[in-house]
């Protein structure tokens, strides 16, 4: 932990990088910071109150995962206390479910937590603290699994989960820079045991991976994130050609259509209509399995059931529907089958 056991009123300072985030920034307010404790977010938390005085909550996600998370509860506690801030405390479950990661658990949670608490308190943005190395971490996670375009895309600066919207703005901002001035300000802040813990795929990444990068490629956190800014504008485009593939074939989609449509875009307009229409994300197997299929679909006698994410694709009058496992009797139009 940084030092000063007593935490000082909110610092006024212009040198805070956190704040420069913010200035360009426009946000609903009263508004809320995702504050945890650490330094990213005490970073965060402190530039938001001199850049909205008055205007600014915390939310502060107890995820019960650890036997510290009564301690960052307290430390969170007694520097809203010192700064004025409203702190909201989300208790939640982030147990993963068998064949879940760890983190893909406990991160829908905090989302759905902080949404849930936000609304409660008429706060229609939340403010996140993930910063450039954050941004670098993600690309590498995205890369090591074989993702596709949305993953190297990494995290915008901007998304809405659950009625809320929630804002990055310290993308462009180095962690180092953000614990550096913390430490200029004697501003306490709690160090997470589990960011230290190898057996997590990212810790292994800030430890090893990061500081190879910054030794052979200094500029590395720029480049990445330029990479991904190309990656997001990208899967844009694919969105939209989607659209109006599917504006075409329907939704469902018709066999029939479909096949008129390259391969790629099948594969593009299939994957974008269970994405939006149904939250279910293909495995790379699973959609090549469904493009065959489709390929092979020449005959009214044809079948497909092929299984998706928490459901499956089913060939009905013509058409793909998607059937989730809690409604197998229904179709996607939600008919009797």
């Amino acid at each position: 932990m940084a030092a000063s056991p007593t935490p000082r009123p909110t610092p006024v300072s212009a040198d805070n990088p956190a704040l420069a985030a913010l200035q360009g920034l426009d946000v609903p307010l009263p508004c809320a910071v995702a504050f945890s404790g650490g330094a990213d977010s005490t970073a965060l938390l402190a530039a938001a109150v001199q850049r909205w005085p008055g205007q600014v909550h915390a939310i502060h996600v107890h995820h019960g995962l650890q036997a510290a998370a009564d301690e960052f509860e307290r430390r969170c506690r007694a520097t809203c206390e010192a700064w004025s801030v409203p702190l909201h405390v989300a208790q939640v479950d982030a147990r993963h479910q068998p064949g879940e990661s760890p983190e893909d658990a406990a991160r829908k949670a905090r989302y759905a937590a902080l949404a849930e608490a936000a609304l409660a308190h008429r706060l229609a943005a939340v403010l996140l603290a993930q910063h450039a190395d954050d941004q670098v971490e993600t690309m590498v996670l995205a890369l090591s699994r074989g993702a596709g375009l949305p993953g190297l895309a990494a995290m915008a600066a901007r998304i809405e989960r659950h009625g809320v919207a929630f804002h990055r703005p310290l993308l462009q901002v180095r962690g180092d820079a953000l614990r550096e001035w913390l430490r200029g300000q004697a501003i306490a802040f709690a160090d997470d045991p589990m960011n230290a813990d190898p057996a997590y795929t990212r810790s292994r990444i800030r430890h090893e991976v990061l500081p190879a990068l910054q030794r052979a490629f200094p500029q590395f956190r720029e480049t990445f994130s330029r990479s991904a800014r190309h990656a997001a504008q990208a899967q844009q485009l694919l969105g939209e050609i989607a659209a109006a593939d599917l504006a075409l074939v329907g939704a469902p989609p018709a066999v029939a259509a479909l096949r008129s449509l390259s391969r790629a875009r099948q594969a593009n307009a299939l994957r974008h209509w269970l994405r939006t229409a149904h939250g279910a994300a293909p495995s790379a197997a699973q959609l090549e399995e469904l493009l065959d299929q489709v390929a092979a679909c020449a005959t009214r006698g044809h079948a497909i059931r092929i299984r998706v994410a928490a459901g499956r694709v089913e060939l009905r009058d013509g058409a793909l529907r998607y059937i989730t496992d809690h409604a197998s009797d229904v179709d996607a139009n939600g008919r009797a089958g």
